[in-house]
């Protein structure tokens, strides 16, 4: 029985950038469609004879499918423009090796992007804004593709400039790693996996320090507060015993009684 293949995500589109990438994704999605064997040999699909049998006409009809799958499988996977360079190309191993020898390039090309590669990789820098994570993430990134171009490049040559390049700030770490560990030995997730953990607890003594300081703020502003309505209540009934004087006469000279004005008024 035929495998179902319908689950399988098709490979990115290639545009003529990173080919060897494409490579590697597109290898994989033809081995995995069982189709891989007509690029590195294809074949050709005789004419049925006179009167042919059963098996003759099943045997035909699936050498011409799955050339046929093949075929729109590469053609669905590169760009229009790369389209209108090899749609004229009836045999699939015709049409990967033009994508080879147009985006590959000779020995000598791919000598040339490897080494430009290892210079972008010998310039990479750790700012104060990045993670180790996002560091090792960009380091390996440059080195697979070195590795796409055939090309040897180690893991330890990664491990090497991290602990160069790394900030102050994980030294301890990296001293007490080598007390525990020789550094020599140890590999790239690893030393990874040490240096984060690091950076995690900064991060949250970091944020610790943070909250207490604006925990601190907002009592000092509760604390101003409170001290403004002390003083507004301490002064209310003094304001309250002066307005209270004024509505007063002073006693009278005859009855020696005080008398209210309202009173006064009203008897008047």
């Amino acid at each position: 029985m035929e495998a179902n293949t319908t689950h399988i995500i098709p490979p990115p589109v290639f545009d003529g950038e990173e080919y060897d990438l494409w490579v590697a994704r597109m290898t994989t999605h033809l081995e995995a469609l069982d189709l891989w064997e007509l690029i590195e040999e294809d074949y050709a699909v005789w004419p049925l004879p006179e009167n042919p049998t059963v098996a003759q006409l099943k045997n035909h009809k699936e050498s011409k499918t799955r050339k046929a799958k093949a075929r729109a499988c590469l053609f669905s996977s590169i760009s229009k423009i790369i389209f209108t360079r090899i749609m004229n190309l009836n045999s699939v191993k015709d049409i990967w090796d033009y994508l080879k020898s147009e985006y590959q390039g000779s020995e000598q090309t791919k000598g040339m992007k490897a080494l430009n590669l290892a210079r972008e990789f010998e310039m990479q820098s750790m700012k104060e804004t990045k993670t180790i994570k996002s560091y090792a993430d960009k380091l390996l990134s440059i080195a697979n593709k070195v590795r796409l171009l055939s090309k040897d490049f180690s893991d330890e040559r990664i491990v090497q400039k991290i602990l160069v390049i790394v900030h102050e700030k994980y030294e301890s770490k990296i001293s007490s790693s080598e007390e525990s560990k020789d550094l020599s030995n140890i590999t790239l997730g690893e030393l990874v996996n040490a240096l984060q953990a690091q950076e995690q607890r900064r991060m949250m003594r970091h944020e610790e320090a943070v909250q207490g300081v604006f925990h601190i703020k907002a009592q000092n502003s509760r604390g101003g507060k409170d001290k403004k309505n002390n003083k507004w209540k301490k002064k209310k009934p003094a304001e309250s015993s002066n307005k209270q004087q004024n509505d007063t006469f002073s006693p009278c000279p005859h009855c020696k009684n005080q008398t209210t004005l309202k009173k006064m008024l009203v008897e008047a």
